[in-house]
């Protein structure tokens, strides 16, 4: 009896580690690569519709409060809230796919997010991305981590791209929901395209490390100016 006691004891402890060990799963599909382009119907008019567990699988779809069940590729939306997935037609950032956040007037932010393990040694969450809005004053792109907003910096601009980082280092070891969010505008658009993101164990850059790491690169321009002049 007692040996069969010991037996039960130590199948529960192990299912209990392996039930947290399934739970405790890292981010996935961070880089969109993971589509799968499957025309949600043979309809003509729904024909660039796609299941979000095909387009973005591991990413929940919101338009504000509501789950969305369909998104669109290649065919983004007009002065309202919608995500859409650029699929290998020249818009995405890299790879194959990138994701744009449109949010529109209609009194809602359109967000991505799903809930993954941070790495137990990460420093940063960098991502690359391009916003534009039709009031330059209102381009807005939300970052919370946790349920906690992030305040993102420029890393550096890129011919094509920006690339941003924030600090996560609180969250290190934590399961957490991540969530981008094109925040609503009154009237117009604000578009944001992203893509790329991942975790680094490098600290994000203070505000006077990357101002010195930008006068350094006009210093070099300068020079190689200079010299290519003479």
């Amino acid at each position: 009896m007692k040996k069969t006691l010991i037996k039960i004891t130590i199948a529960l402890v192990l299912g209990f580690f392996a039930a947290r060990t399934a739970l405790a799963q890292g981010f996935v599909n961070l880089n969109f690569e993971q589509a799968t382009i499957i025309p949600a119907s043979t309809n003509p008019e729904l024909q660039f519709y796609i299941a979000t567990t095909n387009a973005l699988p591991g990413w929940t779809v919101l338009y504000g409060a509501n789950q969305q069940s369909l998104i669109t590729f290649n065919a983004p939306a007009l002065g309202t809230t919608w995500v859409n997935l650029w699929a290998t037609n020249g818009e995405q950032l890299s790879g194959n796919y990138s994701v744009l956040l449109q949010g529109g007037g209609t009194a809602s932010a359109a967000s991505i997010s799903q809930t993954g393990l941070v790495p137990a040694n990460a420093e940063s969450l960098l991502f690359i991305g391009v916003g534009s809005a039709s009031d330059p004053n209102a381009s807005a792109l939300q970052l919370s981590l946790g349920g906690q907003d992030l305040s993102f910096v420029v890393i550096s601009n890129e011919l094509n791209y920006t690339l941003y980082g924030a600090d996560v280092s609180a969250f290190a070891g934590q399961m957490e929901a991540l969530t981008f969010s094109a925040l609503e505008v009154s009237t117009g658009y604000n578009d944001w395209n992203i893509d790329n993101i991942q975790f680094s164990t490098q600290p994000v850059p203070e505000p006077s490390e990357l101002a010195l790491v930008a006068l350094g690169a006009l210093f070099l321009g300068f020079r190689r100016w200079r010299n290519s002049s003479r």
